[in-house]
């Protein structure tokens, strides 16, 4: 069956396009002037580029092709918009949850900020997540022994743990539930710490300082639970040893009608786990003498308690109510004729850290150990 092509020609008299037949010779006249173009084999052939771009825009297409292209011009937009829309949600992601730490602790005192210095802010950075994962193992682990794989000195700590708990029971603290509000760098005398605080749904607020001991971020539990080798109120009921050791929140009393008195008289509170500015019951008075070794870390400790620093330096606020600081004593307990009384034989630090180092300077006149 013989076809006939059709194709598109150029006139070289009067620079016209026409179509024509490229079957045969001579069946090409101009359109516009009748001559007739000079065709070689090869073009009758083959038609030009000129040629096929011409009839290429001139030609309609059916109805079908039409069908096609719209079809695959509209999957290709669809590609196009899931493709855009897959990078979108890439990009969020990585601004939302990867971005680095910010370079200020949120505070909880309406989210005031404190500013921290780049260096610092790296070393948060970089360790912080550490810091959370110990945090969330500790606060999963259901018993004194998993719980002792945790935190500093293990073997030092792990025998305190179990009387510990037993007449204090831990709060029951998802970590799911927790996120962080605060931290700074916390300069200890022979290592470089991190103290941090975390809020919870369940209404909680919780401050841990962490270290990093054998290549592992292990929690202080000394601090963190507020350690006391006897629960204070059994203490001061007359119950367990004579002596012992707390941790414990203190407050000056009439301290601007005694300011010129050669002593402090001083009340205790037990701190409450979780809820920093809740104080349990008020112990009785207990007196300092001002020109002594505890009198001038007492003192020196409320000077720094009214000027909003920490001890160690540390760049956090105080979670703890105006006016209180933080002490680590030893306490007598006497019973005679006359009642029970109590003494403070040593103040021991103005902290609840586990080290004993002060972490604030003595006035000159302080007396040497």
């Amino acid at each position: 069956m013989n076809t006939t092509s059709q194709s598109w020609f150029h006139c070289g008299r009067c620079n016209a396009l026409f179509d024509g037949s490229v079957n045969k010779k001579g069946s090409q006249h101009c359109s516009e002037c009748g001559s007739i173009p000079y065709l070689t084999d090869e073009i009758l052939a083959e038609p030009s580029p000129l040629a096929r771009y011409a009839a290429a825009r001139s030609s309609k297409p059916t109805r079908q092709s039409t069908r096609k292209r719209k079809k695959k011009h509209l999957t290709l937009k669809l590609f196009v918009a899931w493709a855009l829309l897959i990078g979108l949600v890439i990009f969020a992601f990585k601004f939302n949850f990867q971005r680095p730490a910010p370079s200020v602790a949120e505070s909880s005192d309406r989210g005031k900020a404190l500013a921290i210095s780049a260096t610092d802010n790296e070393f948060i950075s970089e360790k912080m997540p550490m810091v959370n994962q110990a945090l969330a193992g500790f606060l999963a682990a259901s018993t004194p022994e998993q719980r002792s794989q945790f935190v500093i000195a293990p073997i030092k700590t792990a025998p305190k743990m179990g009387p510990f708990y037993s007449s204090n029971p831990l709060l029951n603290l998802d970590p799911r539930t927790m996120s962080n509000s605060q931290r700074a760098v916390l300069n200890l005398p022979n290592a470089k710490a991190i103290e941090a605080a975390w809020k919870s749904t369940q209404g909680y607020t919780i401050d841990a300082v962490f270290i990093e001991e054998d290549a592992e971020w292990r929690l202080d539990w000394d601090h963190f639970v507020r350690y006391s080798t006897f629960p204070w109120e059994l203490f001061l009921s007359g119950s367990g040893p004579e002596v012992g050791e707390f941790r414990l929140l203190a407050r000056e009393r009439l301290a601007d009608e005694r300011k010129d008195s050669e002593s402090i008289s001083l009340v205790f509170y037990p701190p409450r786990f979780g809820a920093p500015e809740e104080i349990g019951l008020q112990s009785p008075e207990f007196i300092v003498l001002r020109n002594s070794d505890d009198g001038y870390l007492i003192e020196t400790a409320f000077e720094m308690e009214k000027s909003k620093k920490r001890v160690f330096g540390l760049n956090l606020p105080s979670p703890d109510p105006d006016g209180f600081i933080r002490v680590h004593v030893k306490v007598r307990r006497t019973e005679s004729d006359g009642g029970r009384k109590f003494k403070i034989e040593k103040v021991i630090a103005g902290h609840w850290y586990s080290t004993t180092e002060l972490g604030l300077a003595l006035p000159d006149q302080a007396p040497a150990e």
